[in-house]
């Protein structure tokens, strides 16, 4: 009973160990912020947390999730409590898609599922509900293989509390898996209907309000993958990199002799997957999984020349849903479950069948993952910390909950990613969209940094549009938001940009001032100013 009871725990002891290994300075008291990565302490529901304002539904349901949890949890446990849980999933996912393998054969593609370059590079990119659906996959594919009653349904949680792309990987996956696999066409209706019910939280407002999201080619170029390592572009996506922010690559991933290792790795473990048979050391799921692997590779790699690209604006041109192909190397996700099966794969040829090779194979299992992407410990050497928010913030929310008036809030300057002082000058998106209790107005337009210059992804709010002209003019401000419907304006980030936004805001009552924070609110009684302490 006590080995039965081991054989289940110790992957997600496993998986918390390195979860705490990863994350390191951002379990600390506070809050992480890391470009998409934004939690706050007290979220709320509000119409853009189910896709209702005309936006691409994101953010839908991983938002609606995390408001959830944060009626009965403080918001600061709640990211640390789902960062965590990544690692936990994953790990425990990939040696339970293995089960009644080898221990050394589970552990060995447990670590290396839970610890590589795709999921460094997400997680350094903010992208936690992707990576929800990632952890999860193992045990969709588990699911697929073998979908009979309704407990597989629950393997699906994971990408439907993620999301879009959260889903979309886990189907690019699953649909091959359970079409090849022993279920066939029965098992391939049932995972399909899985699919489309768990999507149906973001996919009905996606297809409500297409038409109303511009559709922006701009983003093939500034998305399309990159080489991040000296083995080129489809190297990099080879061996799970190829992340198109070069800002979020982790630490020592560029050197040649360990981009060479991570290659020779890839190699053998995809070859170690090709050639698993019955009787020897089977691996599950090969044919569904090497489609899925191929067809999420040659999607990942379409924008890495120019014929491809062009491909991709003509796909995005003709219907604005094919911009979910933009990001590309996130379609390596598959390959990284196939490549994590054929390390353990190896781990197990290593072993043999000698008791006394195991506990070395065992150990190198676990250290060639680590010693070959070092840059993901401890927060990727710090890039990843705790911080408190600043209490302008809180302030501003108190006085706009306890408003009574109608109207929404206005965020300038007019940029949706900021570089706070406070949070160590990391980038992240402006965090007062959710901290606020109301609906809050930004330029949700994405500034990219390219070699050809910036390139800028258009805005797809439809009230930011309509505003974009005004604010970006030299006109007053006041009258024409007080018009359109809005109550109040914040302004945050470095003071220095909210001089050319203060004299624009004549008639204004300044409400609130702080070092971090300043609120204007369109009509006043009391315009007392009150300041930071």
């Amino acid at each position: 009973m006590r080995n039965r009871v081991w054989h289940v725990v110790w992957p997600y002891a496993v998986g918390g160990l390195l979860g705490v290994l990863a994350l390191g300075p951002a379990l600390a008291p506070g809050f992480t912020l890391a470009y998409d990565m934004v939690f706050v302490p007290e979220p709320v529901f509000l119409p853009s947390t189910f896709g209702l304002t005309g936006t691409l539904p994101r953010a839908v349901p991983s938002d609606a999730a995390v408001a959830l949890l944060g009626t009965v949890l403080p918001g600061a446990l709640v990211q640390k409590l789902i960062l965590l849980s990544l690692f936990l999933i994953a790990c425990g996912g990939a040696a339970a898609l293995l089960d009644g393998r080898p221990a050394v054969v589970r552990l060995a593609a447990a670590v290396f599922y839970a610890w590589n370059p795709f999921v460094a590079e997400r997680l350094l990119l903010g992208q936690w509900a992707l990576l929800l659906g990632y952890a999860g996959l193992p045990w969709a594919v588990r699911a697929a293989l073998d979908p009979r009653g309704l407990r597989w349904v629950w393997a699906f949680v994971p990408a439907a509390a993620g999301g879009f792309m959260a889903m979309i990987i886990t189907a690019l996956t699953v649909l091959p898996v359970a079409a090849l696999g022993p279920g066939g066409r029965r098992a391939l209706a049932r995972v399909s209907l899985a699919c489309v019910v768990f999507a149906l939280p973001w996919l009905v407002p996606s297809l409500v309000r297409q038409a109303q999201v511009p559709s922006d080619a701009a983003g093939v170029a500034a998305f399309a993958a990159r080489a991040d390592t000296p083995l080129g572009g489809l190297g990099s996506l080879f061996t799970l990199s190829g992340v198109w922010n070069a800002e979020v690559v982790p630490p020592g991933l560029d050197p040649v002799l360990p981009s060479v290792l991570r290659l020779l790795v890839a190699v053998a473990a995809v070859a170690a997957f090709a050639v698993a048979r019955p009787g020897g050391m089977h691996l599950p799921a090969r044919a569904g999984l090497a489609v899925a692997s191929a067809a999420g590779l040659v999607i990942a790699s379409a924008g890495l020349t120019g014929p491809g690209r062009a491909v991709l604006v003509w796909l995005i041109d003709l219907w604005p849903g094919f911009a979910v192909v933009r990001d590309a190397q996130q379609y390596v996700a598959p390959l990284a479950l196939l490549t994590a099966l054929g390390v353990g794969g190896l781990a197990g040829l290593l072993a043999g069948s000698s008791r006394r090779a195991r506990v070395p194979a065992g150990v190198l299992g676990v250290a060639a993952p680590l010693l070959l992407l070092p840059g993901l410990v401890w927060g990727a050497w710090g890039r990843l910390a705790a911080v408190d928010y600043p209490r302008d913030f809180e302030r501003v929310r108190e006085i706009v909950a306890a408003d009574r008036e109608q109207g929404d809030v206005l965020l300038l300057p007019w940029e949706s990613y900021r570089a706070y002082a406070w949070n160590g000058g990391r980038s992240s998106l402006d965090p007062l969209p959710r901290y606020l209790t109301r609906h809050v107005v930004w330029n949700d337009a994405v500034r990219v940094a390219s070699q050809a210059g910036d390139l800028v992804i258009g805005t797809e709010d439809p009230r930011a549009r309509a505003l974009d002209s005004l604010i970006r003019s030299a006109a007053p401000l006041a009258g024409p938001l007080r018009a359109a419907g809005f109550r109040f304006v914040v302004l945050d980030g470095d003071p220095r940009e909210w001089n050319r936004f203060q004299s624009r805001l004549a008639g204004a009552a300044k409400v609130y001032s702080g070092p971090h924070a300043a609120l204007y609110a369109l009509s006043w009684k009391d315009a007392q100013v009150s300041r930071a302490p």
